[in-house]
């Protein structure tokens, strides 16, 4: 399976009961296979991985890969600021049969650059799936330099970055530094507001949250700008870019799940300590999804 285009950092629908809503998860899986996705995450950011527990993260991979069927990629969120846990998640999706493994960066222990190198190195030296560094400095306050990555991006199994810090500057210096070496590294767009230019300066698609609500508009938008028809893909940003922000107005997931809910689309409450959005967001959130035809 090749590892870009458009991937969906996918909710975690929950019951009244708050469980994992199992028919609504697969429910979303095909919609959004339906509406063209190049590939799907489970049990990321967006799927609320700090509340679910591990027996609940496992059981998301299952229904992901199973769901999935090889019709796009699957990537199960696998990390941890354990490396014991996160190694434990990693070997779970590679036998789950998983093609690939989104490994966030240790978050709140701040691992020092070699304590970073020897995480990654140890994950991927005790397995075999492919892994994707997962690069947030504003969830995890540590940001993974391109000095450290591009010593990443020589191991074999390590295939690439989901970037989503803001420095587009930083993702230029790892496109060059590890097109110079001829490393195969990918880097993905981990902003959907930055994936247009991401991807002109060599990205190669993006793990989305936007691709929840409006999966069709995202994919022309990267399809577009992966042909290098940015005159179209400029024209999908703009139409996109309200909503873009407004499911940032308030903590993912908060947002994108009252979105879909209401879309009537499988989402549910978001667990404690995030909260359901406060009623003028709504009313914005509302205004913006009614003005895309979505609702």
């Amino acid at each position: 399976m090749k590892i870009e285009g458009t991937i969906v950092a996918m909710v975690t629908p929950f019951t009244k009961d708050d469980e994992i809503d199992e028919e609504g998860m697969r429910e979303n899986i095909n919609y959004l296979i339906e509406k063209g996705v190049d590939g799907l995450l489970a049990a990321g950011t967006t799927g609320e991985s700090a509340t679910i527990t591990h027996e609940e993260h496992r059981r998301l991979i299952d229904i992901l890969v199973d769901e999935v069927n090889g019709r796009v990629t699957a990537v199960a969120g696998a990390g941890s600021n354990s490396s014991r846990e996160a190694l434990g998640l990693v070997k779970y999706a590679e036998d789950a049969g998983a093609d690939a493994a989104l490994v966030i960066t240790p978050y709140y222990n701040k691992p020092q650059p070699h304590g970073l190198i020897k995480h990654y190195k140890t994950l991927a030296e005790k397995s075999d799936i492919p892994i994707i560094i997962y690069n947030v400095p504003s969830r995890t306050g540590i940001d993974i330099g391109v000095d450290v990555l591009c010593e990443l991006a020589k191991v074999d199994n390590i295939v690439g970055i989901k970037e989503a810090s803001t420095d587009l500057n930083k993702v230029s210096m790892i496109i060059k530094e590890t097109m110079d070496t001829n490393l195969d590294f990918i880097v993905l767009s981990g902003n959907d507001n930055l994936t247009l230019p991401m991807i002109s300066m060599g990205a190669k698609g993006v793990v989305s949250v936007v691709a929840n609500v409006d999966p069709t508009r995202m994919c022309e938008l990267v399809k577009s700008a992966l042909k290098g028809d940015f005159e179209t893909a400029k024209k999908k940003h703009y139409e996109l870019y309200e909503l873009m922000e407004a499911l940032f107005i308030e903590t993912n997931p908060a947002p994108v799940k009252e979105a879909l809910n209401m879309m009537g689309r499988p989402a549910g409450h978001v667990r404690m300590p995030l909260a359901s959005l406060k009623e003028e967001n709504k009313k914005t959130l509302r205004e913006i999804l009614e003005r895309l035809s979505l609702i």
